[in-house]
């Protein structure tokens, strides 16, 4: 069986933080996993990297990943309905 390789593309501080990402990074297509310490995530517990969740994705999707994560956005660059 061949085993795709993964690899971490950003380490988030808690698992909210780290659904961000998750949304951005499969909203273009790139598959994610996430790997993180279970206490951090039933306790909420942020210090001693207990809250850090390590985002993870293909090898060969690293680089795109890394290019969209280095991307930012303002308020003109997004498209907003007029009220």
């Amino acid at each position: 069986m061949n085993e795709e390789k993964w690899e971490t593309v950003y380490t988030a501080s808690g698992i909210t933080n780290a659904n961000i990402v998750v949304g951005r990074l499969e909203t273009e297509g790139i598959p994610t996993r996430l790997k993180y310490e279970a206490v951090g995530a039933i306790y909420a517990i942020t210090i001693d990297g207990l809250g850090k969740v390590d985002i993870l994705v293909p090898l060969p999707y690293l680089e795109k990943a890394r290019e969209i994560l280095s991307r930012t956005y303002d308020d003109q660059d997004m498209e907003w309905e007029s009220l």
